[in-house]
């Protein structure tokens, strides 16, 4: 799993009151919308970051206790043509906030994308090409879950376009497996990295720690045997209680600090060792392997989210939109016939740059250029010397004239990191 919801919405402390945009009548009010966005403002970009797309499928078969990404459990039929002609629908109506615009990256997730038929994700990924311009190398990832893999199916994912999966393992643990809720079991686990393996030179896998009842020893052979596929990508994610969970409500027995703490340095120790280097706090890549989707939103980049749920981050030469879809599917694909799926819009304050910038490039462990910050926020780097220089006094962080990035200490804390950089 991606997490979108970090990324992809201002986090709360920093959120302002949204409002609804007035409805907008189809694709010639997103052109209406466009030609105001491009108005002079409160920002000058010298150049538009990198562009990505996001798409949402919501529908999984069961719900997991810890997941508070937007999906719903299948009741009855898939509704999965109306939904494809809902994401054509409202991808066309977007595109005039994107014209002239290369799509650098492609993510499907959910949810449990890997439920949709290998005749529907053909006209997902046809309407797409038709639509949108793609880069010659652009990476296609699609979300799979072990118990919906099946050998023909990601075949014909692959002949779609699809050249990157990321599987949500989680573990390999059949008692972990239970107790996260999942509906697949060890062996199932293993088929579907060999599926993945027989299809893909390029793929992820999601892997959990820190679960109910876990030992060091246990997760680290959970690691081993992701280690023993040689993955080129493992996303590796403490587990923790999010609010509006079933887990938050009746809380799983979970290793304590100090056992975690441990688990934690295992992880980061077996992967440099495996030849993975870390590249963000949970991401560990093969050389030349990282996630490009991933990094674009590290980097502060732009991506436009259309499905169920799905926010956008989308610039223009004087300003910065945020947008987010109605969440419910059944409501999401009423509002695209009614000609407006964005149900909370608005651009980005001058004084929110600084903090949802560094919200997201202080997850890089090896940082980023100062040349970046302005070229992306608009705004020169003294806008947060203030934080930047009590973060370093903290030993947080480590700055000169090339880079700016987390020290270890910085990493271990970096919500407090973060919420420096969130103006009063």
């Amino acid at each position: 799993m991606i997490p979108i919801k970090l990324v992809g919405a201002v986090a709360k402390s920093a959120a302002k009151p949204h409002t609804a945009p007035a409805p907008q009548e189809g694709i010639s009010g997103a052109a209406g919308a466009a030609l105001k966005y491009l108005q002079p403002g409160a920002l000058n970009l010298t150049a538009l970051p990198p562009l990505s797309l996001y798409i949402h499928f919501p529908w999984c078969v069961k719900k997991c206790p810890y997941c508070d990404f937007n999906s719903h459990e299948v009741r009855g039929d898939l509704p999965e043509a109306e939904y494809l002609a809902a994401l054509r629908l409202d991808l066309e109506m977007a595109l005039p906030l994107i014209w002239g615009r290369k799509i650098h990256t492609i993510f499907i997730g959910g949810g449990t994308p890997s439920l949709m038929s290998a005749a529907g994700l053909d006209r997902l990924m046809s309407d797409v090409r038709t639509l949108l311009p793609l880069e010659p190398d652009c990476e296609i990832t699609m979300e799979a879950n072990p118990g919906t893999f099946e050998a023909e199916k990601f075949k014909s994912y692959r002949a779609s376009g699809i050249n990157r999966l990321s599987i949500g393992i989680q573990s390999f643990n059949g008692r972990h497996l239970q107790a996260l809720g999942r509906i697949h079991d060890d062996n199932e686990a293993r088929r579907a990295v060999e599926i993945a393996h027989a299809n893909f030179d390029n793929f992820n896998l999601d892997l959990m720690y820190a679960l109910p009842t876990q030992t060091l020893a246990e997760a680290q052979q959970d690691l081993d045997t992701a280690l023993s596929f040689a993955p080129p990508h493992l996303s590796l994610y403490h587990l923790t209680l999010e609010p509006n969970t079933l887990f938050a409500k009746y809380p799983p027995v979970l290793p304590d600090d100090d056992e975690s703490a441990d688990i934690a340095d295992m992880v980061a120790a077996r992967a440099a060792q495996a030849g993975y280097g870390r590249y963000e706090v949970s991401a560990y890549a093969q050389p030349g392997r990282q996630a490009k989707h991933n990094r674009n939103y590290w980097e502060f980049g732009d991506y436009l989210g259309i499905g169920a749920g799905a926010h956008s981050k989308i610039s223009f030469p004087h300003r910065v939109l945020r947008q987010a879809r109605y969440k419910q599917p059944r409501a999401y694909m009423d509002a695209v016939l009614a000609g407006n799926p964005v149900q909370e819009e608005r651009e980005l304050a001058r004084d929110e740059m600084g903090f949802e910038f560094m919200l997201n490039t202080l997850r890089l462990t090896q940082g980023f250029s100062p040349n970046l910050f302005a070229e992306r926020t608009g705004l020169a780097l003294n806008a947060i010397e203030q934080p930047l220089n009590a973060a370093e006094a903290k030993g947080l962080l480590y700055r000169d004239h090339q880079v700016i990035r987390p020290t270890a200490l910085g990493l271990s804390f970096l919500n407090d990191l973060q919420q420096m950089f969130l103006e009063d």
